[in-house]
């Protein structure tokens, strides 16, 4: 399990940066209105077009210099979503 708050806070981050902008004027007015909920939406990208990866660490002090790492393009790239 994630700790507390953290799948909330990769829900907001992909509402933000890959729901969002994706989203026509209609459908946000939608959200405003309560007739499209922009939960749903968020979950259904995620179910529908996201997945991940792990590795096991250690400790936390290895998880986080794997983390840091990856932040900083040790894949090839920075990530999308968290980069800093």
């Amino acid at each position: 399990m994630p700790p507390d708050g953290a799948a909330d806070q990769f829900c907001i981050y992909v509402a933000d940066r890959l729901v969002l902008p994706s989203l026509t004027a209609e459908q946000i007015a939608d959200i405003g209105y309560g007739r499209l909920q922009l939960d749903a939406l968020v979950r259904g990208y995620i179910r529908d077009r996201l997945a991940y990866r792990f590795i096991s660490a250690e400790d936390g002090k290895q998880a986080y210099e794997v983390e840091n790492a990856i932040k900083r393009g040790a894949l090839g790239e920075r990530p999308l979503l968290n980069p800093a």
